[in-house]
């Protein structure tokens, strides 16, 4: 069974009612870890030494968030900045990470279709996802098709539900090997 690390990264995790609802979805899977980084963090200072071990433990990581102004929220930059260090996920020694999995699980207000090349935002979501595809590349992971919830603003309690379920499915298949 492969293990996974959450890497949970919110401003304001407590007015996050969608992304608490993915969590609870998926915090009883046995193989599953999750590391809420605002709390845990809460004067964004990072341990970077606690935070590569969790990384060595896992096989597959995960990066959730609500997509702001095109980017993660600060808190996952700076553990990117912090953990990803050289000679450990790249560089001279830096293969410590190669052969992981990175997933990013990502919510947004706006809906699927702002993220078109005809859309608002006139970019596609692996578009905007670049950097964090190229930080997969560079520290040897393998880059998953994102999870992404779109416009989770204004869903139905149908489609929130049918959402929370995918990811739960999601998540328990990597975890099984799939």
């Amino acid at each position: 069974m492969a293990r996974i690390l959450i890497n949970y990264g919110h401003r304001q995790p407590e007015a996050s009612q969608f992304n608490a609802r993915l969590l609870d979805a998926v915090r009883d899977l046995p193989a599953v870890t999750i590391n809420d980084l605002t709390r845990h963090y809460p004067d964004r200072v990072i341990d970077g030494e606690r935070e590569r071990a969790l990384l060595l433990e896992h096989d597959i990581i995960v990066l959730q968030f609500p997509f702001y102004w095109y980017s993660t929220p600060a808190i996952l930059k700076e553990w990117q900045d912090e953990v990803l260090a050289y000679g450990f996920a790249y560089g001279p020694g830096g293969e410590r990470l190669r052969g992981k999995r990175m997933l990013v699980a990502m919510t947004t207000g706006g809906p699927a279709e702002a993220y078109t090349h005809g859309g608002y935002n006139q970019y596609t979501f692996e578009e905007l996802l670049l950097p964090l595809h190229a930080t997969a590349n560079l520290t040897g992971m393998t880059w998953l098709p994102p999870f992404v919830s779109a416009g989770v603003l204004r869903q139905s309690a149908e489609q929130t539900s049918a959402d929370v379920a995918a990811y739960r499915q999601r998540l328990a298949g990597l975890a099984a090997g799939d």
